[in-house]
């Protein structure tokens, strides 16, 4: 095993110091907090990457900065394992111990150790950030790190989240039958556009979607995919300023339109009625569609209606194929995914519902041959088994309309970015969709009607006095607080609650919904109001509609 180089790691450690009183969490989104006091995360997280690389026996690891759909203010930095997926849950740990470490180096013997790491083995990292003014001194950080276990490192530069996922995942698998395509923006592009050409070949001409890129770097992306699209897919492209400080993110993209539920305001004038209409975040790995209705009224459509379209359609293409009894498609959500959302595809497909993240969704979709999840707030993807590609390669159609369904589904996993959620891919994704199926938002948006919800947050002193069991649809802790949600949501016509901590702040989050809206909210104000007694809160402080 090679020494580490002590003194290097000494010198800059003193250049890249850590901040008192401060305590870091890599959690499923990695590292995020204000970008300004990320200095010393990013320079110990090149180092990690570094070795995670060298346990992997060199095999590439990706490195995001970003703090995706966050205020300008944030920034944040993730791992990505080789095959284009989330970091290893065991690692988080090590990621954890090394940012918060008074002595770096003892902690890194640690980890070595531990993880029983040959330092002698190659390391190569691929690295990325997004648009924010933070990025370029949270990589400079990041590289010094890198530089303490002579990584070799590539910087893919100023890219959305997926592209560097998918790049990943390309680099590794270069040369291989499950080869992912080439390892470039252009691969990753000509690869998508491609199979969208083909999927909406012979198709009536679709109207122009309107895109609103936050500010962000899938403006960035955006306009590179326009160029590989043609006139496959006329778009038309807002919020697109990617240099003007504090624009990223604020009053538009994905989390701004699932949060408040109505148009960013600087769209107001330019979506007509009934014209689709699509939210980025500020990475582009959320997507959110809506539409105006002939009233001019907003119509959201979440990922809850994209997991729906999705799901539907590609299980009856896997039955056109003639493949129903030998490809089993599946549906993955969490239980904020919205309770007609859920009836509706558990009678098209098996459900599973997951504990909240993306790993955990991530996880159970790879038990379906075909795993489709979407997180309601526009997260998600579809996973195709590497037997289930295998066999679509593999598979003699009998009929004509059996070859036109697998050539769709072969095309599909071309189209589809299985790394992790892409905002642009999925876009394409419900275009094709859409194509087939002669649909406006209009058409979409009515194959079933959303419950009324609401999501309350409510401040406690230790979320961990709030645990939960079947996905954390039902608390355990504290006692009793569970049979008095229930007995609250069975007064109200289709009600529905539950209550789960944050997994990042002291607050517990409380999700409620039933047939009416006033309804709806105030079965979320009366759990809240029984979170709120249980964990102790000031009387006087409590929220006015809690009473």
């Amino acid at each position: 095993m090679s020494p580490l180089s002590t003194d290097t790691i000494q010198a800059l450690s003193h250049v890249h110091a850590k901040p008192d009183n401060i305590r870091f969490q890599y959690g499923t989104a990695g590292f995020r907090t204000l970008g300004n006091i990320l200095d010393s995360v990013l320079f110990r997280t090149g180092i990690l990457a570094g070795l995670r690389s060298k346990k992997l026996d060199g095999q590439t690891i990706g490195v995001m900065v970003t703090a995706s759909h966050n205020p300008e203010a944030d920034n944040g930095v993730k791992l990505v394992d080789p095959y284009g997926e989330m970091l290893e849950a065991s690692w988080e740990i090590y990621a954890t111990k090394l940012a918060n470490a008074p002595d770096l180096i003892s902690a890194l013997e640690d980890v070595i150790r531990d993880a029983d790491i040959d330092l002698s083995k190659p390391s190569h990292v691929v690295y990325a950030r997004d648009t924010r003014p933070s990025g370029p001194a949270l990589v400079a950080a990041l590289e010094d790190g890198l530089k303490v276990l002579n990584v070799d490192a590539r910087d893919a530069g100023v890219t959305t989240t997926p592209i560097l996922h998918y790049l990943v995942r390309a680099i590794n698998t270069k040369g291989t039958k499950n080869s992912y395509g080439e390892d470039s923006e252009q691969g990753y592009f000509e690869k998508m556009t491609n199979a969208f050409k083909k999927l909406v070949a012979g198709r009536p001409p679709r109207d122009s979607l309107l895109i609103d890129c936050a500010n962000g770097v899938g403006a960035k992306a955006a306009v590179e995919l326009s160029e590989y699209l043609g006139d496959s897919l006329p778009i038309t492209l807002e919020n697109t300023d990617t240099t003007t400080p504090g624009v990223l993110n604020n009053m538009c993209g994905a989390d701004f339109v699932k949060t408040t539920q109505k148009l960013p305001p600087s769209l107001a004038n330019k979506l007509k009625p009934g014209q689709r209409g699509c939210s980025l975040d500020g990475d582009a790995d959320r997507l959110m569609y809506f539409y105006l209705d002939e009233r001019g009224q907003f119509r959201m459509l979440d990922g809850d209606k994209i997991a729906t379209l999705v799901g539907s359609f590609i299980g009856e293409l896997v039955k056109s194929a003639g493949l129903e009894d030998k490809i089993k498609v599946g549906s993955v959500q969490t239980a904020y995914a919205n309770g007609a959302s859920t009836k509706y595809l558990s009678e098209r497909l098996p459900v599973r519902c997951v504990s909240t993240g993306v790993k955990h969704l991530h996880h159970a979709a790879e038990n379906f041959d075909v795993g489709v999840y979407f997180e309601a707030n526009g997260h998600g993807t579809v996973l195709f088994s590497p037997a289930t590609t295998d066999r679509l390669r593999e598979y003699q159609p009998s009929t004509p309309a059996q070859q036109t369904a697998l050539e769709h589904l072969i095309n599909l996993t071309l189209l589809i970015n299985q790394a992790v959620g892409d905002a642009l891919s999925d876009m394409l994704l419900v275009e094709v969709v859409l194509a087939h199926k002669n649909y406006t938002g209009i058409e979409w948006d009515s194959l079933y009607s959303d419950l009324p919800n609401r999501l309350v947050k409510v401040v406690v002193a230790d979320r961990n006095a709030f645990q939960t069991e079947d996905a954390e649809r039902r608390l355990v802790r504290p006692e009793g607080l569970q049979a008095r949600i229930e007995e609250l949501a069975h007064r109200y016509e289709g009600g529905r609650s539950f209550v789960r901590p944050s997994g990042t702040e002291d607050v517990v989050r409380v999700y409620a919904e039933a047939v009416i809206r006033t309804q709806a909210d105030e079965l979320a104000f009366r759990v809240a109001g029984l979170v709120y007694d249980t964990a102790g809160g000031d009387p006087a402080r409590r929220p006015k509609e809690f009473l």
